[in-house]
């Protein structure tokens, strides 16, 4: 019998794996795919070209400690920084200044003040004054299982000069109310609020201002780019696995978790029945859910919990490109190391969730754009490049019975995964005009094929919706917010289901392998305790 089985190697499953197995535990992850990482990976889709499956920007996992907690740098991960970090182009045709988001403040704030006026410069100076600080707190209360103590001592001393209510309320509002009552310029609002929307929630959503304030702390430690594609981060981890004694095993998913005396016998798709003392489940919490059935755990209990948990619509489709050229934003050349925010109005991202949530397509998609072969060259051929398009609010079940591909075995041009395709490049292709020309490969991930290729059930890159609601203690469910699954004694949850939800933060797979490891322990010292009675 080994320590711990770990379900699935996503990042969190894989960090959860990387503690347990520095704590001297007997660990064994279980894939199903015979490519590690799930949505942090990245593959060869083109000639000489490696291509991320999922993630390609990393965020969050740069403020949480993890990587230099398991000096994952010695494991051969290497990040260089996007700066600028984000970018707003100027209206198509025109010689409007685009908005450039630079590391630095004051460089931030002078294109703010050439694009939007002297006015909304000085605001965002305010913005980041005001919400670095609290985004500071907010990744501290990200870093730590949700517990009210947890909570309460991440956010305890900020400031409130108008009182603790006003605070709270400033954290409960919407995205889109903060932006109104912080700037006049609807260009720069539309910015922060894409950034914002990229959680998966519209800034219409109580709840949603932090996901906009989360952009002051851009100014601290701005968004990266792991060297060799997002997989990078999944590659140093299995190697600190390893090094700790930890085993990967790949080609055999998990079937079923039952547990028995004390102990889980987990059942694998070659037949394998492999018994241990705990069990991480890291994947899709709906897919644990089934593995507990299938296991034997009450179905009643498993369908109630189930019914509680909101996967929403989809979420949105990913155009990857190889290309001959980066693309050329007029006036912002120099701008496409980071995140190209290509949406000047927020009625357009009002009209694609909307939409979504109709089972039909955005009347304009909300594009975001990602060419990181500007500052990271390693994962293209010389003189080729690699761009990844993110389109939101895309639904994975479309109305009138239509689907995305007529077949899940081949690509037809015709297949409405590849029109919206086309769509999603004439956004780009209408702020750098000629981009199309450079395009020499393409690959397209619609909501189906994320879900089909990764797991991700609802093509939900955040496996369930991100609304306050199902965030902090309340996520996935309030039964199941606290790493752990009722009547399922030595079983520990982790992944984008958990808190803090989804995105590239390893947060989650830290905070399951702490209480585990804890758990053990005091496992140990009840054993010696009973020893010595005896």
């Amino acid at each position: 019998m080994i320590d711990v089985v770990v379900v699935g190697s996503g990042h969190n499953a894989l960090t959860s794996a990387c503690y347990l197995a520095a704590a001297g535990l007997s660990v064994e992850v279980l894939e199903k795919d015979s490519i590690m990482g799930g949505g942090v990976s990245s593959v060869e889709r083109f000639p000489g070209h490696r291509v991320d499956r999922g993630s390609s920007a990393h965020i969050m996992v740069r403020h949480t400690g993890v990587i230099e907690e398991l000096g994952l740098s010695d494991h051969g991960l290497r990040y260089i920084e996007c700066d600028p970090w984000a970018f707003a182009p100027g209206a198509p045709g025109t010689d409007e200044p685009a908005i450039v988001f630079h590391r630095d403040l004051d460089a931030t704030c002078e294109s703010v003040a050439r694009a939007c006026g002297g006015a909304d410069a000085r605001a965002y100076r305010r913005f980041v004054d005001k919400w670095g600080p609290r985004s500071a707190r907010t990744m501290r209360a990200f870093s730590a299982p949700p517990t009210g103590g947890n909570l309460l001592r991440s956010f305890w001393g900020l400031d409130a000069p108008s009182g603790g209510s006003a605070l709270s309320r400033e954290f409960l509002t919407t995205g889109d109310a903060l932006l109104d009552e912080a700037f006049s310029s609807e260009r720069l609002k539309a910015a922060l609020a894409w950034f914002g929307a990229q959680s998966g929630p519209p800034m219409s959503e109580p709840g949603t201002a932090p996901m906009v304030g989360f952009a002051a702390l851009m100014h601290t430690v701005p968004p990266a780019r792991a060297v060799g594609g997002s997989g990078a981060l999944v590659e140093a981890l299995v190697s600190k696995l390893q090094s700790d004694g930890g085993q990967v095993t790949v080609d055999d998913g998990v079937e079923s978790l039952t547990p028995s005396s004390g102990h889980w016998t987990t059942r694998t798709r070659s037949g394998r029945m492999v018994r241990s003392k705990m069990i991480v489940a890291g994947c899709h919490i709906l897919t644990t859910l089934d593995l507990l059935a299938a296991g034997g755990h009450d179905r009643r209990q498993i369908e109630s919990w189930r019914r509680g948990i909101r996967v929403g619509p989809g979420l949105g489709m990913a155009v990857r490109l190889a290309t001959s050229a980066l693309p050329r934003y007029p006036g912002a050349e120099s701008a496409t190391s980071g995140l190209q925010l290509l949406v000047r109005d927020r009625a357009q991202l009002r009209l694609a969730h909307g939409s979504a949530l109709a089972g039909e397509l955005p009347p304009q998609p909300a594009v975001l754009g990602m060419s990181f072969t500007a500052i990271e060259p390693s994962v293209a051929p010389e003189g080729e490049h690699q761009i990844s398009l993110w389109s939101q609010w895309h639904p994975h079940t479309l109305s009138g019975g239509r689907r995305w591909r007529t077949s899940e075995s081949g690509v037809h041009p015709r297949d409405l995964a590849e029109t919206e395709a086309d769509r999603v490049v004439d956004q780009l292709e209408s702020h750098a005009p000629g981009f199309r020309d450079s395009i020499l490969h393409r690959h397209v991930q619609s909501p189906a094929d994320i879900e089909r290729e990764l797991g991700m059930i609802g093509g939900n890159i955040m496996h369930v919706e991100m609304s306050l609601d199902q965030m902090m203690m309340w996520r996935p469910i309030p039964q199941l917010a606290q790493h752990r699954v009722p009547g399922a004694r030595g079983l520990y949850l982790t992944g984008a289901s958990t808190h803090p939800g989804g995105g590239v933060s390893a947060a989650s797979g830290r905070s399951a392998a702490r209480i585990a490891i804890a758990d053990s322990r005091a496992g140990r010292v009840r054993r010696w305790l009973g020893e010595r009675v005896r």
